[in-house]
């Protein structure tokens, strides 16, 4: 089930109170575990079956592996990530790999017919195949005991409010949280709400409302104008920034009201000054995953590390990150330009330093940051283009139009009317997307000055109340309930 949608709410108020009021705390595992079942099972029933072959294969291969030594502990290691890997490219690659095999026999004039799986992938796939392979690698390395309890396990990789979407939690700061007692704490409740309440807020006021144009234009290029395409490929960034991390919030929010920590996956990814810190930023529990389970082992195994090993490791690990989103070349694009913009960074390192100096942007720091800022969403931006396309001839095509509105944005403004007819993209749409966007930066700068998510914790209680309705009014006089599914759901 969605997470803006009456189905979830009831579901979560249902859970809510037979968590707290009905179910004694040695036996709520049980609860979550059905209810997460559940929660998945309103999608694609059949696809749990998908997911408990893999935790059965993980959890008596996690055990084996500590009862295990030399080549055969290795063996079942292996053995895990065949299943998990195996599993994936099954459901997500074969037709994309199949495709590509077939139209590289055609240019070599072999005799090759695709056999075509007619198959939907089982929601999140992406998400359970790293979280389980996490729990084995860690088991493997000997940082993490494996886990004897089948339910709790199965819970640890099912747990609903990151269950489709993330974050990918790591086992070690996971698992032993279900083994806790979890009382009613009325302010981690109260803080869980409050952050479901803005991730509901971006999602439904920011994210749906940029939808409306972005879909369009996308779906009619050849209709829209510059400016049309030129705004719908900036909104982009803003539209899945917010539709996933919207998500997120709702995901650690409501986690949170039942006692769980679940990892923060974004931290104001736009005011990065450089890719790297983007990535820091950005979908924090995927990239620090491929860092330690690909990168390093790629660019730091062995005695004598270089800086062509270095960038190779960088460059196949976004490649990876790419591809890990979708089977689709502009999913490899938009990989690929992100793995470029990081080795151009760090081999251009030294001479945009004596650049800076150069030119004096070193003796006006603020300067200096705003342009790397800028500049890092611009790029950002363009990879986006491929990522949103259905095709790279698309994307270029958008960056083309892109291109020709920015260089001639005086005339283009002029026709601003164009963006009206748009689909359902009214006055409405506009207004609410600029106070969404004005006010998410404004909060989110005062939680980086705070240091916190929740800025008006130590204010008094009428202040709190008033942002508690500012958000909930906010929500639904501006928000969007078209019921959009999240982004990062077919992933």
């Amino acid at each position: 089930m969605l997470f803006n949608s009456l189905q979830f709410l009831i579901f979560f108020a249902a859970v809510f109170l037979a968590y707290y009021a009905v179910v004694p705390d040695r036996y709520r595992w049980i609860l979550l575990l059905a209810g997460s079942c559940y929660f998945y099972m309103a999608f694609v029933p059949a696809f749990i079956l998908v997911l408990f072959f893999l935790i059965t294969v993980d959890y008596f291969l996690g055990l084996s592996i500590a009862r295990s030594r030399g080549v055969r502990r290795k063996m079942f290691l292996v053995g895990s990530v065949i299943a998990n890997l195996g599993t994936l490219f099954f459901f997500k690659y074969f037709n994309f790999f199949n495709e590509n095999i077939a139209v590289l026999a055609r240019a070599i004039h072999w005799n090759y017919s695709p056999a075509l799986l007619h198959i939907l992938l089982p929601l999140g796939l992406s998400f359970h195949v790293f979280q389980s392979l996490s729990y084995v690698i860690e088991a493997y390395r000997g940082k993490q005991k494996p886990e004897r309890h089948f339910g709790v396990y199965a819970l640890y990789v099912m747990f609903f409010p990151q269950l489709v979407a993330g974050p990918i939690e790591r086992p070690q700061h996971m698992l032993h949280q279900f083994h806790e007692p979890h009382v009613f704490d009325a302010v981690r409740v109260r803080q869980g709400l409050e952050l479901m309440l803005w991730g509901f807020f971006k999602k439904l006021v920011i994210a749906d409302r940029i939808a409306l144009l972005v879909n369009h234009v996308y779906g009619n290029l050849g209709a829209s104008s510059d400016l049309a395409i030129f705004l719908a490929a900036i909104l982009f960034s803003y539209q899945i920034y917010c539709d996933f991390s919207g998500y997120s919030d709702i995901a650690v929010g409501s986690a949170l009201v039942f006692g769980y920590d679940v990892t923060n996956n974004f931290n104001r990814p736009y005011a990065s000054r450089s890719i790297a810190e983007f990535w820091r930023r950005w979908h924090i529990s995927l990239s620090s995953w491929l860092r330690d389970y690909l990168y390093y082992p790629l660019a730091f195994a062995g005695k004598k590390v270089t800086k062509t090993r270095l960038y190779a490791g960088l460059f196949i690990t976004f490649i990876l990150i790419g591809l890990w989103h979708g089977a689709n070349w502009t999913y490899v694009v938009f990989g690929s330009l992100h793995g470029g913009y990081l080795v151009l960074a760090l081999w251009t390192a030294d001479a945009r330093k004596r650049t800076a100096a150069f030119i004096g942007f070193s003796a006006y720091p603020a300067l200096l940051k705003t342009w790397q800022t800028l500049a890092v969403f611009a790029l950002v931006c363009v990879s986006f283009v491929f990522f949103r396309a259905a095709t790279v001839a698309q994307a270029l095509y958008v960056l083309a139009k892109t291109k020709s509105a920015f260089l001639h944005l005086p005339t283009a403004l002029t026709r601003w009317q164009s963006l009206f007819a748009s689909g359902n993209f009214g006055f409405r749409s506009a207004g609410a997307i600029v106070i969404g966007i004005c006010f998410l930066e404004c909060v989110q700068y005062a939680q980086a000055k705070l240091n916190t998510v929740f800025i008006f914790e130590k204010k008094s209680r009428a202040v709190r109340w008033s942002w508690y309705y500012a958000l909930i009014f906010g929500t639904l006089f501006l928000g969007y309930f078209g019921a959009q599914p999240f982004i990062y759901f077919k992933f």
